[in-house]
């Protein structure tokens, strides 16, 4: 039995209720979000999330850019998960689990320990179940994506997130299941205006990719 972690809707999204990808800004912080989550959020089962909109599963889902270019994934017929085999993504992601809240995690930067922070723990053990990652990284919060034009999409809740490699590289881990590569901007342009079989979300950010990439890169020395 899967357990998920899920925030009540109206504690999430108090004032207004987004559509699409909406940046963290003057009116929807980052500091906001996290509140209601570390405040709000607790674990269901997953059958009764998947069946009830007045809770949202929140989902880390990380873009990884290196050197300008973008991770781009398709899930494979024995990666499970039917609603995603064959869709391409650019967001590496998954539910938050109870073993992501403990006091042993890292950080994405590969930091010492540090308290218990779910959704940097589940952000990273996502990211290194999917992918081999190389070089320094920073991991930039971008602000949250939400679709409630379908019924996978009304019980679900993205923190969106784009993890900067420098001078690195990204691969990923079972290639029996997942297919990866990195792709230019205008490759990613093109499958979109080809139509492409996108996941929703990804979808959403690939329309919206010029404001994701001019973000600040890690400084170096």
């Amino acid at each position: 039995m899967e357990f998920v972690f899920v925030v009540p809707r109206e504690k999430l999204f108090p004032e207004f209720l987004p559509q699409g990808l909406v940046r963290f800004d003057a009116e929807l912080t980052r500091e906001s979000v996290m509140d209601s989550i570390h405040e709000h959020g607790f674990y269901v089962e997953r059958d009764y999330a998947e069946r009830t909109p007045s809770l949202k599963q929140v989902i880390p889902y990380t873009v990884v850019v290196s050197e300008g270019k973008v991770m781009l994934t398709k899930r494979l017929p024995q990666g499970g998960e039917g609603r995603l085999v064959g869709k391409l993504s650019i967001g590496i992601g998954g539910h938050m689990n109870p073993e992501d809240h403990s006091d042993s995690g890292q950080d994405v930067e590969g930091g010492p320990p540090k308290s218990s922070d779910p959704v940097a723990e589940c952000t990273l053990r996502e990211l290194e179940e999917e992918l081999w990652l190389e070089g320094a990284r920073r991991l930039e919060p971008i602000g949250l994506i939400n679709d409630d034009s379908n019924p996978v999409g009304a019980v679900h809740v993205g923190l969106v997130q784009v993890l900067f490699l420098h001078k690195g590289s990204a691969r990923v881990r079972e290639e029996d299941i997942l297919e990866g590569r990195m792709v230019a901007p205008n490759e990613l342009q093109s499958l979109l205006g080809e139509d492409a079989n996108f996941e929703t979300w990804s979808r959403m950010l690939v329309e919206r990719l010029a404001e994701l990439l001019p973000l600040p890169q890690p400084a170096h020395s």
